[in-house]
C-alpha cells in the first residue's frame, strides 16, 4: 500500500495495545518491527513482509524474499532467532519450483543464525512468498526510527536501484549483467550493517524498501524531530540503474512515494534544482531489500567504513542530522 494509505488504515488500531507496558514499540510509535520486552535484557522483535516474484530464478526469489523479511530484525538492532514462512502459490504451480522458493528461503534463513520453524500456505493464482520472522535484542539497545540526534553523520549500506533494474527486466529491458548486480544487492543480509551500527552507536536506523529513500528517511525525520542533509553526489548506485532510470522504467510506487513525501514535508523538502530528474525520481522509488539507513555519532563515524571492510562490505556516509525537522538533498 501507498505510505499515506496504509497509515489511515491503521489508525483505528493505535490505541490498542498502550495500556501494555512490555510492548516497548508497536503501532504507537511505528517502527520496522515491533519489539516486546521478556526480561530486563532479552526482548522479541518481531515482523512479516512478503510479495510476489522479483526475479524468475525460484531460488532466489525466495532467498530475496527471505532476505528483506529479516532486514526488519537487522534494523532494530536485534539478530533472527526462527522464522515461519507465508506462501499462496496457483494450484497448478510445480512442486519443484515451490520447493525450490523455499529452499532458497530457508538457505538464507540459515545464513543470518536461524532456521525456518514453519509456516502457513495457501492456493493464490499470483504467487507470494515470505516470512514471519522473530528475533531479539537488549531492550536498551533498540534502533529506532526515531533516533536521529543532531550533528549525527548519515551512512547507507547498498546501493540504490534494485527497483528500477527489477521493473526493466519484467519488460527485458536490463542485461543479464545488470540484473545480477542487482540481484547481489538484494541477497546480501543487513546483518553485518546492523552490527557494525550497534558497534559504532548508531542511534537511529531503518532499513530502505517499499517507500524508497525519502520515504524512509521522512518517517526518520517524523519520528526524531531532527532533519536530514543527504548529498546527491554521496549516493551510490547499482550499475545500470542511471540509465534504465533516465529511460523511465519506474514501478507504480515511485510516483505514489513521491506525491507522499511531497504532501507530508511540503516546503520542508527541499531538493538543489541542479540535481537531474532521473535521480530525484530514484530516490522515491521503491527498493527490495535496501541498504540499512543509519545514523552515528561523530565521534564515532570515522570507523564505520574500517568496520565494513573488516567484514569485507561496503557502506556510504551520505550525510548528516541537522535540528530543523527537513530533507535537504543537495548536489
Amino acid at each position: 500500500m501507498a505510505p499515506g494509505d496504509l497509515q489511515e488504515v491503521l489508525e483505528a488500531l493505535k490505541p490498542v495495545g498502550r495500556s501494555q507496558p512490555d510492548l516497548l514499540i508497536g503501532l504507537g510509535a511505528a517502527d520496522d518491527a515491533a519489539v516486546w520486552r521478556i526480561t530486563r535484557e532479552v526482548a522479541i522483535v518481531e515482523t512479516v513482509d512478503f510479495f510476489p516474484p522479483v526475479v524468475d530464478d525460484p531460488w532466489t526469489w525466495g532467498a530475496i524474499s527471505a532476505a528483506n523479511s529479516m532486514s526488519d530484525v537487522f534494523a532494530m538492532g536485534g539478530e533472527v532467532l526462527f522464522a515461519l514462512a507465508v506462501a499462496g502459490f496457483p494450484r497448478e504451480m510445480s512442486k519443484a519450483i515451490i520447493a525450490e522458493v523455499f529452499r532458497g528461503g530457508s538457505d538464507k534463513v540459515v545464513e543470518a543464525g536461524g532456521v525456518i520453524a514453519g509456516g502457513h500456505t495457501v492456493v493464490d493464482n499470483e504467487p507470494k512468498y515470505g516470512l514471519c520472522v522473530t528475533g531479539r535484542v537488549h531492550p536498551d539497545r533498540i534502533l529506532i526510527k526515531g533516533g536521529l540526534r543532531r550533528g549525527d553523520r548519515l551512512f547507507l549500506s547498498k546501493p540504490l536501484g534494485t527497483g528500477v533494474i527489477t521493473t526493466a527486466a519484467t519488460s527485458h529491458a536490463a542485461s543479464a549483467e545488470v540484473l545480477q548486480g542487482a540481484v547481489a544487492s538484494m541477497l546480501r543480509l543487513n546483518r553485518a550493517a546492523a552490527e557494525v551500527a550497534c558497534e559504532t552507536g548508531a542511534r537511529g536506523a531503518t532499513d530502505i524498501t517499499g517507500f524508497g529513500l525519502l520515504g524512509h528517511a521522512g518517517e526518520m525525520v517524523k519520528a526524531s524531530g531532527a532533519g536530514l542533509v543527504i548529498g546527491a553526489s554521496r549516493l551510490p548506485l547499482l550499475q545500470g540503474a542511471r540509465d534504465l532510470a533516465e529511460a523511465g522504467h519506474w514501478s507504480g510506487a515511485m510516483k505514489r512515494n513521491r506525491r507522499h513525501v511531497d504532501a507530508v514535508f511540503g516546503a520542508g523538502l527541499r531538493i538543489d534544482p541542479s540535481i537531474p530528474g532521473y535521480l530525484v525520481s530514484l530516490l522515491t522509488e521503491s527498493e527490495t531489500s535496501g541498504g540499512l539507513l543509519f545514523s552515528v555519532g561523530p565521534d564515532r563515524a570515522r570507523g564505520v567504513i574500517d568496520l565494513f571492510r573488516r567484514r569485507a562490505e561496503e557502506c556510504w556516509e551520505i550525510g548528516e542530522v541537522i535540528s530543523e525537522p527537513l530533507i535537504r538533498v543537495t548536489a
